[in-house]
């Protein structure tokens, strides 16, 4: 789990970090980490982790998709893909079928249970990301967004 940032940064020296605040890269890290940082202080009581609320979202939203296309979309390597739908198969929040059609894949979905467990944190998952948008107007947001679904989903163009 990763540490909280410590809020008090009123005795640190300040860090230059000159062309690095114009990649992309370096500004969604150092984005991701404060959004982390955010989840784990909310859900610091709990079991929660991002991964596994994240997956029992899109699945109670798509139910029956094959495993590797989950973890493609979300980003998710392989090994980690199956060691965290092994995880959720044993908790009992998800459950594999084979389609008799296609004996080589694997669907994946949402148990009662999962239901109940993905509903029960819902509000808190869903009050963490409207944090996340603090000091940002509402156009502001829908520009971010945009742009990040713009880089997420289209094609990477090659680098020089």
């Amino acid at each position: 789990m990763n540490a909280p940032f410590p809020t008090d940064t009123k005795t640190e020296e300040p860090v230059e970090l000159g062309a690095l605040t114009g990649s992309v890269g370096f500004m969604l890290r150092m984005c991701q980490t404060r959004a982390y940082d955010q989840f784990f202080q909310e859900f610091l009581s709990t079991d929660v982790t991002p991964g596994v609320i994240t997956l029992l979202w899109v699945l109670d939203l798509n139910p029956g998709l094959k495993q590797g296309n989950v973890g493609r979309t979300l980003n998710i390597k392989p090994a980690h893909m199956t060691k965290l739908v092994q995880r959720l198969v044993k908790a009992g929040y998800v459950e594999r079928r084979v389609p008799p059609e296609d004996r080589r894949s694997i669907r994946l979905h949402l148990t009662a249970s999962g239901r109940d467990y993905l509903n029960r944190y819902r509000e808190r998952f869903l009050a963490v990301h409207k944090a996340e948008r603090v000091g940002l107007s509402d156009a502001e947001m829908a520009t971010l967004l945009a742009l990040l679904n713009k880089l997420n989903f289209e094609e990477a163009p090659e680098c020089p």
